[in-house]
C-alpha cells in the first residue's frame, strides 16, 4: 500500500537531483552564449532561468530543459552590434508572440514532416557541435572563446591553447569526470552520476589546491533578481522593420530546435509531448524574458539529455533546475565559481557520446543512398551553419529525392480491346515530377478513334497532373480522337471539378464529374 508513495518520493528526489545537475551545467553555457550574443553574462543567465522555468511549467514536454542557446545567439549578435541590447529585448518579445501564434494555429504538427534521416543528421551534427563547443574551454587561463555553431569561428581559432602541465591536468580531470559518470551507476543510482562527478572533481581540485581553470575564471555570475522593464526602443514602424526579420528567424530556429529536441526526448522516454503546447510555452517564456532583461532561448538538447539521463522525467526537474540557477546567481555564486571547468566539460563529453547516433555508421550501407546522403548532409550543414538551416536543407533535399524517385515510378501500358479502342493503363502517381515522362508515352496520331486512359493504378496528385491531362486531351481533340478517362479517384475528380475551365473538360464524357466513371 506504500508503493505509490515511495515511487512519488523517488520521482521527486530524482527530479530535484537531476535539476541540480542541470543547473550546474547551465551556468557556463549561459555565460558562453551571452558572450556570443555580445551581451552581459547576467543577460544569458536570466534567460536560462526565466525560459527554463516557464517552459518547464507550461510547455509541452516534461523533462525537457530550455534556456539560452548558441543557435539563437549567433543570430542575435548582429542586432546587438548594430542597434544595442534594448532592440534585442524587443526582438525577443516579438519572437515570443510569433511562437505563441504558431502554437495557437497548430503549426507544430508540421514537425512530422521532418524525415528520419534528417533527425539522425540533426542529432549527429548537434553532438559534433556540442563537442566542438567544449574545445574552447581548453584555452589558457584568461582566454575566453566560444564555439557555438561553426568550427570556423574566429574567436576559437585565435585562442591561445593550453600547454604542458596545465593541459595534462585539464585532460586528467575531464577523464576522471567521465569515468565517474560511466562507472558510478554500476555501484549506485541514489545520486545522479553527473552530479557526483562534479562534486568529487571539485572537492579534489580544492583539496589538492590544483591550479586549473574554474567557472569563476570565465565570468562572475553574482547578481540580483531580474526586474521588469519595457525595452527602451521607439515604438515606431521603423523599429518594427528593424526587429521583425530577426524575430522571425529567431522564432523559426527556436521552434525547430525545440520540437526536434521534444521528439528526441519522446523517443528516449517512450512518452509523448505536445508540439503545439511547446510552441505556446516557448513563446510565453520569450515574451516574459524580453521584459525582464533576458536574451531569450529555446530547448537545449545537451541539458535535456543530462536531465533525462540523470533521472529527471517530470516538470519538477526543469523547474528545480531554473530555481537552483537563480539560487546560484543570488546566494551561491562564490561556490559555483569554484567548480573546475574540466568537470563540466567532462559532463558535456558524456552527453556527446550519448547524443551521437553511432548506429548511423552501421546502417549507412543498408539504407537508400538518398537517405544516407541526407544524413551526412544535415550533419555537415549543422556544424558549418546552424541547426535550423540544416533541418530546412535536409527537408528540402529529402523532398526532392522523394519526388525524383517517384517520378520514375510512372509506367504506361498500351493495348487494344475487342471493340477496337486504344487503351492506356497508367501505373504510378501523376504529379509535377512525372508529367514529362507521362506525356511522352502517348501517340495520338497512331491511336484508334476511341482512346481510353485507365487510372485504376494511378493517382493524379496536383495541378501539374491536371495540366498534363489537359494537354493530352487537347492533343487528342486536335487529332480527331475521342478521349475517355476511367477510374479516376474521388480526390482527382474533385481536383478536376475545382479546376473548372482551367482544364478542357469538354473532351471528357461524364455528365456529373466531366469524367467517365464506368469501366
Amino acid at each position: 500500500m506504500f508503493e505509490p508513495h515511495a515511487r512519488n518520493v523517488a520521482t521527486i528526489k530524482n527530479d530535484l537531483l537531476s535539476g541540480l545537475t542541470v543547473a550546474l551545467a547551465l551556468v557556463p553555457e549561459a555565460v558562453a552564449f551571452a558572450f556570443v550574443a555580445g551581451v552581459e553574462p547576467l543577460v544569458g543567465l536570466y534567460a536560462a532561468f526565466l525560459v527554463g522555468l516557464i517552459t518547464a511549467a507550461i510547455g509541452g514536454r516534461p523533462g525537457m530543459i530550455s534556456g539560452a542557446t548558441g543557435a539563437l545567439a549567433v543570430v542575435m549578435v548582429s542586432l546587438v552590434a548594430s542597434h544595442g541590447v534594448q532592440y534585442l529585448f524587443a526582438a525577443v518579445v516579438l519572437m515570443g508572440i510569433i511562437q505563441v501564434l504558431a502554437g495557437i494555429f497548430k503549426l507544430g504538427k508540421f514537425i512530422r514532416m521532418v524525415p528520419h534521416p534528417v533527425m539522425l543528421g540533426f542529432v549527429n551534427g548537434l553532438a559534433i557541435v556540442i563537442f566542438l563547443a567544449q574545445l574552447s574551454q581548453f584555452g589558457a587561463q584568461g582566454e575566453v572563446g566560444w564555439l557555438t555553431g561553426s568550427f570556423l569561428e574566429d574567436s576559437v581559432i585565435d585562442i591561445a591553447w593550453m600547454k604542458g602541465n596545465e593541459l595534462y591536468l585539464m585532460l586528467g580531470l575531464v577523464a576522471l569526470t567521465m569515468a565517474i559518470i560511466h562507472f558510478l551507476p554500476r555501484l549506485t543510482t541514489a545520486v545522479p552520476s553527473s552530479l557526483a562527478a562534479i562534486i568529487v572533481v571539485t572537492a579534489l581540485a580544492l583539496g589538492l589546491n590544483l591550479d586549473t581553470k574554474t567557472v569563476g575564471d570565465v565570468a562572475g555570475i553574482a547578481g540580483g533578481l531580474p526586474t521588469f522593464s519595457i525595452p527602451s526602443v521607439p515604438f515606431t514602424f521603423e523599429t518594427l522593420t528593424i526587429i521583425l526579420p530577426y524575430s522571425l528567424i529567431l522564432a523559426a530556429i527556436g521552434i525547430i530546435e525545440s520540437l526536434l529536441t521534444l521528439r528526441m526526448v519522446d523517443e528516449i522516454t517512450e512518452t509523448h509531448g505536445s508540439s503545439n503546447r511547446e510552441c505556446v510555452g516557448q513563446g510565453v517564456a520569450n515574451v516574459v524574458t524580453g521584459f525582464f532583461g533576458g536574451m531569450g532561448g529555446c530547448a537545449m538538447i545537451g541539458q535535456s539529455m543530462i536531465n533525462v539521463n540523470s533521472g529527471g522525467r517530470g516538470r519538477l526537474s526543469g523547474i528545480s533546475a531554473a530555481l537552483f540557477l537563480l539560487t546560484f546567481i543570488l546566494f551561491a555564486s562564490s561556490l559555483i565559481e569554484m567548480i573546475p571547468v574540466a568537470a563540466l566539460v567532462g559532463v558535456m563529453f558524456i552527453v556527446v557520446i550519448g547524443t551521437f547516433e553511432w548506429s548511423s555508421f552501421r546502417i549507412m550501407n543498408k539504407v537508400p543512398k538518398g537517405d544516407a546522403f541526407v544524413l551526412v548532409l544535415v550533419s555537415v550543414v549543422t556544424v558549418l551553419t546552424d541547426l535550423a538551416v540544416a533541418v530546412i536543407v535536409g527537408v528540402i533535399v529529402s523532398a526532392l529525392i522523394f519526388a525524383w524517385e517517384h517520378a520514375k515510378q510512372i509506367q504506361i501500358t498500351k493495348l487494344e480491346d475487342q471493340d477496337g479502342s486504344t487503351i492506356y493503363k497508367v501505373h504510378g502517381p501523376l504529379f509535377f515530377g512525372s508529367t514529362t515522362h507521362f506525356l511522352t508515352q502517348f501517340s495520338p496520331k497512331d491511336d484508334n478513334r476511341d482512346v481510353i486512359i485507365d487510372f485504376r493504378d494511378s493517382r493524379v496528385c496536383d495541378h501539374s497532373g491536371l495540366e498534363a491531362i489537359d494537354t493530352l486531351a487537347e492533343r487528342y481533340m486536335n487529332s480527331g480522337r475521342t478521349l475517355h478517362l476511367l477510374h479516376l479517384s474521388d480526390d482527382c475528380r474533385k481536383l478536376l471539378t475545382k479546376a473548372g475551365n482551367l482544364v478542357e473538360v469538354n473532351v471528357i464524357e461524364d455528365p456529373k464529374y466531366f469524367v467517365a466513371t464506368n469501366a
